[in-house]
Order: C-alpha cells, then structure tokens, then sequence
C-alpha cells in the first residue's frame, strides 16, 4: 500500500509517498531557510504563508517522483502535532481535502514519534532493529528520551524543562555571529583543526543523580558570558565581531562538547535504568557530526544497536510522517475529518 505523507509542522514543506511502511518512493521538502535567515529564526506568520505556496507544487512534485498518482494511494497521513499552529493547518488542511476528495482514509501523526521512525526507512522488516530500545529525540524544539516496546508504543522518559538543544545550538551560533541555520554552522565551526574544546569550561547540566530530563538554558547563559565577558568580573562587554576566529572556534567547541555530553550522560542513565537492546535517533540536531559519533562510540561501549536517521532524514520531512502513520494504521489506529492541529502537546 502506499501512504501519502503531509508534513508542516514548523519551516519546511514535505511530501512523501512510502511503500508499505518502509520503501520510500519520493520524500520531497521545500526548506524556508533563505526566507527566514535575516531573521536568524523561523518567523511563525511568514513560515504559514510559505506553506501555502510550496504545498501543491511539492505534492505534484512528490507523485511525479514516486510515479504515482492519487488514485494508487491508500492512506493519507498527516503530522498534526507539536509545530506552529499556521503551519499545521495547512499541511492539515490539504491533507483533509485529499482524504476526502479521493475517499481514503486518514491518520494523525506526532511529529516528535516520527522522528523515532525515520532510522527505519528503507530497511526490509529483516534489517530493522530489535525491540524494546531507546529513544531519543533531538531538534529545534525537542529534547526527549523514550523507551520503545514497538515502532508505534513509547513511553517519555525525560524531556528538557527548559529550551530544547537545538535551539541552544541556534542561540550559541547567534552570540557568535554566525549565518542562519545556526547549529550546521556552529558544528562546522566547531570540527575546524586546532579547535579546543576545553578553552573554556562550559557546564554540563545533570539536574540530579537520576534525572533524565535535559536543561540548556545553563549553557547558553554561560556562553554568553564566553563571547561578551562576565559584568561581574570586570570584564567589558563585547560582542563577537571583537572577538579573533580562534576564539570564536573555541567557544563553539566548547559549546559543543558539553552540549553532547548532557545527552550522553542521560542516555548512559537510560540505558542503566532501563536495559535495551537498541539505540534510534531522530531529529535535526542528529546530523551533528559530535553528537554522531558520540552516539556510536556509546554503541560499541555499551553493545548496543544505534541507529541513526540518513542524513536526508534528519531534518523535518514527511516519509517518516509516511511510515509512523502506515505502522499505525495498520495496529488499528486511524482518525477522521475531524482531526484537529494540536500545536502545543507532543508524544
């Protein structure tokens, strides 16, 4: 069967035809990047408006890759929450008009729960990895560790209690003057040669012993201080223009190592507490070049399966939307038209 997937939950436009779950025909994404970057942030109302215009073309275009046509598709499934409530409802919006027009049915999809699915596209049901594992999900907006008995059930473990570490990347490469999207630009800044990590001593939250919730907000006041020098200790502010480009490198390395190291430290406490055989990563921020192979150095350490989303995975996109709600579906899980965009509550 294949599932039309529709996925608008913040910047990028996709759409996506998946085979049976798994087999990706098309997975096409319109990004907003150079319509946002002057504003070094997705701005939510131009975000919605761009949604309106990229949502046909890159449906036409999606079925045209896919060599399909809406007639072939049995499923339509739709990323309904967390995101931006404007860009939701369009993406929500031509998925209800394609259900109803072509009498098909429909599915809501979690978008933080798919990013959880997108290390398991275009693998046959052999390649897949064994259940239960752990979860973790790393972007923009989220920062949440789970425990998975299956592709479609999952329990939250821990999730940030303050800003998510994307967004830490974003305001880290902000301070440090860097284009928009910050967090690419950092990493790269970051993984330069003669790069110190250890130039300045950023802390690494732990919130207790036994915590697996995250918290940034620490780090990025504490690399504020790095590039515009502590008032409190008679330091003139600064901004980075003041600052060399080995500076500025160093502080991004630093910034980087701690931010990495809060997650490893969580999913070494997730893993200790909840035994499981295998790792799955989704989200943007698992395009990190440190946080990648951190992630697979804990694997080998520990044992464990890790599973990383390709890089074309990694960003927001709709054959993840695509094969989360097939497996749904087909557990007995569906919606109607009366489906609603839910902005603020996720998985």
């Amino acid at each position: 069967m294949l599932t039309l997937g529709i996925e608008s939950s913040c910047d990028e436009t996709g759409v996506s035809i998946v085979e049976d779950g798994w087999r990706v025909r098309s997975s096409v994404v319109a990004s907003q990047n150079d319509l946002h970057a002057e504003y070094r942030g997705v701005v939510p109302e131009l975000a919605g408006r761009a949604h309106v215009r990229s949502i046909l073309p890159v449906l036409r275009t999606a079925l045209r890759e896919a060599d399909a046509t809406l007639n072939d598709v049995g499923l339509v499934a739709v990323g309904h929450r967390p995101g931006l409530i404007g860009s939701l409802l369009v993406g929500l919006t031509a998925a209800k008009a394609i259900a109803w027009s072509m009498g098909l049915p429909i599915v809501g999809v979690d978008h933080v729960h798919a990013h959880l699915y997108s290390p398991l596209l275009d693998l046959t049901e052999h390649e897949r990895p064994a259940y239960p594992a752990i979860g973790l999900v790393v972007s923009g907006g989220h920062t949440s560790i789970y425990r998975l008995e299956s592709p479609v059930v999952l329990t939250r473990l821990g999730a940030t209690i303050d800003d998510a570490i994307g967004e830490a990347y974003d305001k880290a490469a902000t301070l440090l003057d860097l284009p928009f999207p910050g967090g690419p630009n950092l990493d790269r800044l970051a993984a330069e040669p003669g790069a110190n990590d250890r130039a300045h001593d950023l802390p690494i939250s732990r919130l207790s012993p036994t915590s697996l919730d995250f918290s940034f907000s620490g780090l990025k006041t504490a690399t504020m201080l790095a590039v515009r020098g502590d008032p409190q200790a008679g330091s003139d502010p600064r901004t980075a223009d003041r600052l060399t480009h080995e500076e500025r490198r160093d502080i991004a390395a630093s910034f980087q190592r701690a931010a990495v190291r809060a997650v490893l430290i969580k999913l070494e406490r997730a893993f200790d507490a909840t035994p499981c055989r295998s790792l799955l990563v989704g989200g943007g921020v698992s395009a990190n070049t440190r946080l990648r192979a951190e992630l697979l150095r804990l694997g080998q350490d520990r044992g464990i399966d890790v599973r990383l989303p390709p890089m074309r995975y990694c960003i927001d996109n709709a054959a993840m939307i695509a094969g989360l709600g097939h497996a749904m579906y087909a557990s007995g899980r569906g919606d109607d038209l009366t489906l609603e965009p839910t902005p603020t509550t996720a998985c």
